[in-house]
């Protein structure tokens, strides 16, 4: 029910998800490549079609920080994220397909240490992503070229004032 007994309880924890949820979107949409204001976009439309679909009283959706590096691959391999787009749509209705004729089950086939090893990239990606600001290099806000100059020659020299300034002052880094 949407207005039910328990509304003033549903509003509250909507504004909790909501609060958890706003950055996870953007800060997955930033690491994959993609504009933010598409993060923002694909977790309040993922959020209302999942809650409106699903059956259940306590499913999750969200942004899915798997596919961070798939999507950065994607968007660089096309080109523009217009084209990304567009594959994205073939790509949903052939997964729309699979779901018909029940080939979910192909899943158990792929073990579970490939499945850690890409979480665990995952997670080392995200925090990669961060280096550059949490040492205040903020020169390009989102990150992404300086990001990729900065990985492949790892040269943190650069940043050697920067740790010297929150050595003087240890309360401007935030975690």
């Amino acid at each position: 029910m949407l207005f039910g007994e328990n509304l003033k309880y549903d509003l509250k924890s909507s504004l909790v998800v909501f609060l958890v949820a706003l950055p996870l979107c953007l800060g997955i949409a930033i690491a994959s490549g993609a504009p933010p204001m598409s993060g923002l976009i694909a977790g309040i439309v993922g959020g209302i079609v999942v809650g409106s679909i699903s059956g259940s009283h306590v499913s999750v959706s969200g942004p899915a920080a798997g596919l961070t590096v798939v999507v950065l691959d994607s968007i660089s391999t096309l080109g523009t994220f217009p084209l990304f787009l567009a594959c994205l749509v073939i790509a949903g209705l052939i997964q729309l397909g699979l779901g018909l004729v029940k080939a979910g089950v192909l899943g158990y086939y792929f073990p579970h240490s490939v499945i850690k090893g890409m979480l665990t990239a995952i997670g080392l990606i995200l925090i990669l992503k961060q280096i550059p600001h949490a040492l205040g290099y903020d020169k390009d806000t989102m990150g992404d070229e300086a990001f990729y100059k900065v990985m492949t020659t790892i040269r943190f020299q650069k940043y050697g004032m920067h740790l010297n300034s929150i050595a003087q002052e240890p309360s401007s880094l935030y975690l």
